[in-house]
């Protein structure tokens, strides 16, 4: 199984470890809308959260490619606060797990 296939197995199953099992110790995250960096601990409080509210969906989850140093996925989210974004993601891999990961979102209507 791909790690895009098990990335896309525990969203549809909004299963917060399963996420988290993806990730490489050594995992950062940049925000850029704030300019700051998350690393695994706080990704991982952030999914565990993401994953138990009914508020947060998560559709239409596909890969645009994958190899074994990056995978770029495509995912829609909706928002407890009723907004909905496009969201392309750009992971670099280590180890077969994601080290670094960036986001692109754009703002969509329902």
């Amino acid at each position: 199984m791909s790690l895009f296939e098990k990335r896309a197995k525990a969203i549809e199953n909004k299963d917060a470890e399963g996420l988290i099992a993806c990730l490489h110790d050594d995992f950062t995250f940049v925000r850029h809308q704030t300019g700051s960096t998350m690393n695994k601990e706080q990704m991982s409080e952030m999914l565990r959260g993401m994953m138990s509210s009914e508020a947060v969906k998560i559709h239409s989850v596909r890969c645009l490619y994958e190899n074994e140093e990056v995978m770029v996925d495509h995912t829609v989210m909706n928002f407890p606060d009723g907004s909905c974004e496009a969201i392309v993601g750009f992971n670099r891999l280590q180890d077969g797990l994601i080290v670094h990961m960036e986001t692109g979102a754009t703002p969509v209507d329902k």
